[in-house]
């Protein structure tokens, strides 16, 4: 049976498949979405986004979906659905469907009486390009499959209306047109692997509905154009493949590229490979070679600080030193301009957030263990020294180095940290002074950063960066550790946050800590306690004020619920490693029970990866963005961990 099969009774039932969703990519920022049953529910879904760096830094959905209707004497059926205003569904072409299966590409048995046409869908590596191979498995007569094209030329976050400014034009090109709506835009080319006929028919497709939008509390509709309709007869066993792109392609080569994508695919037949598979698609490539992480599906950028705690796990975790190295690259040249005070060069935003730098250092010590530290060294010792050396000559904005050793920061007015939501302008959760995972990690700096000082015998930096780890770790015990046995979340003059937060894990997962192992273990009992859910660890504690675990409702409610109860994956990753650090083998079969928790996710929300964040109570639903890297990557690094304990003996 295969790992990612969905039988007729779920395909048919809108409840069951219309929250499970697609994504496709070409790891040069543009993909494919939609739901399992090709009617989109977000403004994001699309058969053919891609990026427009012309116009904007956003996302343009051009091809919204393609319809395929088989006739067979004289008679239509639809295959397609869309949602419209006042709930209804047309043409309901759900209703053919028989089977689904994402284990290798996405393939869809459709039967329509003696009719069995399949279809797959493929994004082209490194093109922005989707392909489609419709073929007829079985049918008794002659039959005809007609194809309307719904097109958008849109940002992902805008809607399209009817109006006269839309271009109506086309041209005619190898099995084929091409099109393109408005000025500014790329030309948009629709061609089949067979002879066809375009029968040109303009008209509006009004008032089509995607249901997410209004749950978020938007906007929810809109209006898409359709030029016409490609018509073309197929023979039973037959294979016709459709492409979509911004280029033209040889019409002739479109069977063969569409079988060379599928040799180049790693089946997802287990929870492993679809992990693997998930951290590819956070991969980004741009024209002059340099390589990013995207932060998470669809609408996400490169961010600095989810670009150096997820790749880690998008890399070493599965093998692919080469592609750390790669985006390390990029991040390096990003990060040494912050440093410099020179504009970015590169494509990451967020780098001036104050514990990147931090995040950084933790990076290369993970590529360190994993490459060995000689070689480590090698790439990044010039790098973790001059990180240190900004940090302590005080040329770090809005990062304080005081006298006690801890590092402060001013979060009062401006979200600093990961938990950076805000409501009017203002941070949700304003963390601000001595916050407790920059200072944990800033500690797990000095004591990384003094013994690679001690592997190359310079006794001068070893002194003073042992000298300076001491002085933090006396003063870290005295101002988070707390009567009750936890960290206080940070400390800012008279100002003491209580909130039970999942931010003091990170002071005992880290290789260095500046708690006892006593206080380790408290901490990490209270974390089990109060925060642990099968689905990572909660942002708070529903025994703290303001708890609010539900991540829905509009923007404001959203915003108020982002970091105040919900349950995070990643922050389940360095729990798990803080579990195994202490407590060894023996907690083996608790952290493989709490990965079945995740393994439950692939095949209900975005088919094969896990989504951004869940809610913190029962039945701890799937919400935000439908792939997030951070998540990704923690789960593959704590499965790394899994099998590196279970070989200890």
């Amino acid at each position: 049976m295969s790992y990612l099969r969905f039988e007729k009774a779920v395909m048919t039932n809108l409840e069951e498949s219309l929250h499970r969703e697609l994504l496709r990519t070409n790891r040069s920022g543009a993909y494919s979405s939609s739901t399992l049953v090709d009617c989109n529910t977000r403004k994001y879904h699309g058969l053919l986004v891609v990026p427009v760096p012309e116009l904007d830094d956003e996302n343009h959905v051009l091809l919204s979906s393609l319809d395929c209707t088989v006739v067979q004497h004289g008679a239509e059926f639809n295959l397609g659905l869309h949602k419209y205003q006042g709930n209804n569904y047309s043409p309901k072409g759900h209703k053919y469907i028989r089977e689904f299966d994402a284990s290798l590409v996405p393939t869809t048995i459709y039967r329509v009486g003696g009719v069995v046409l399949k279809k797959e869908a493929i994004f082209q590596a490194y093109e922005d390009r989707i392909l489609i191979r419709y073929t007829l498995e079985d049918a008794h007569s002659a039959t005809t499959l007609r194809f309307r094209p719904f097109l958008a030329f849109r940002s992902v976050r805008q809607f399209t209306h009817e109006n006269s400014v839309a271009s109506r034009e086309y041209s005619a090109v190898d099995n084929g047109i091409k099109t393109c709506m408005y000025a500014g835009y790329p030309d948009l080319y629709m061609q089949f692997s067979k002879k066809n006929e375009f029968i040109f028919q303009p008209d509006w497709y009004r008032g089509i509905e995607y249901p997410k939008e209004q749950e978020r509390g938007y906007a929810s509709n809109e209006d898409l154009y359709v030029p016409g309709y490609f018509e073309m007869p197929i023979r039973k066993g037959e294979s016709i493949v459709f492409a979509a792109s911004t280029s033209a392609i040889k019409s002739s080569s479109l069977k063969s590229l569409f079988q060379k994508e599928i040799d180049l695919r790693l089946p997802r037949d287990n929870f492993y490979h679809c992990l693997v598979t998930a951290a590819h698609q956070f991969h980004n490539r741009q024209p002059n070679d340099d390589r990013y992480l995207l932060a998470g599906y669809p609408w996400f950028k490169c961010r600095a600080r989810d670009t150096f705690i997820a790749l880690p796990g998008l890399t070493l975790a599965i093998d692919e030193p080469d592609y750390f190295e790669l985006v390390m690259k990029t991040a390096e040249k990003g990060l040494r301009e912050y440093m410099k005070g020179k504009p970015l060069s590169v494509k990451i935003y967020e780098m001036d957030q104050p514990d990147v730098p931090l995040w950084a250092v933790w990076a290369i010590q993970q590529y360190t263990k994993y490459a060995g530290r000689e070689k480590g060294f090698q790439m990044y010792g010039k790098l973790l020294t001059d990180i240190v050396k900004f940090i302590i000559d005080g040329k770090a904005p809005n990062l304080r180095l005081d006298d006690n050793g801890l590092l402060y920061a001013n979060g009062r007015d401006k979200a600093i940290t990961w938990m950076n939501s805000t409501a009017n302008g203002r941070p949700v959760v304003p963390r601000s002074g001595y916050i407790v995972e920059f200072n944990a990690l800033w500690y797990n700096a000095l004591k990384f950063c003094a013994s690679m000082a001690a592997d190359r015998k310079d006794e001068k930096a070893v002194a003073e960066l042992e000298q300076r780890a001491e002085l933090c770790k006396k003063s870290f015990v005295e101002t988070f550790v707390n009567e009750y046995g936890y960290l206080l979340d940070y400390v800012d003059g008279n100002m003491m946050d209580w909130s039970v937060r999942p931010n003091m894990i990170f002071a005992v997962a880290l290789d260095y800590s500046p708690l006892s192992q006593q206080q380790m273990k408290s901490v990490v009992d209270i974390c089990t306690r109060e925060l642990l859910t099968p689905k990572g660890l909660r942002s708070l504690s529903p025994k703290s004020g303001g708890y609010n675990p539900m991540y829905v409702g509009p923007q404001t409610q959203r915003d108020y619920a982002y970091h105040q109860g919900t349950a995070w994956p990643w922050l389940g990753g360095f729990y798990m490693e803080a579990c195994l650090k202490l407590y060894k083998r023996t907690r083996l079969s608790f952290i493989e029970r709490q990965m079945v928790g995740y393994e439950d996710e692939i095949d209900y929300h975005a088919i094969g990866t896990i989504s951004e964040l869940f809610d913190g109570n029962p039945p701890f639903h799937g919400r935000g963005a439908m792939a997030f890297a951070m998540n990704v990557a923690e789960i593959l690094r704590t499965l790394k961990l899994l099998e590196k304990y279970s070989y200890q003996k």
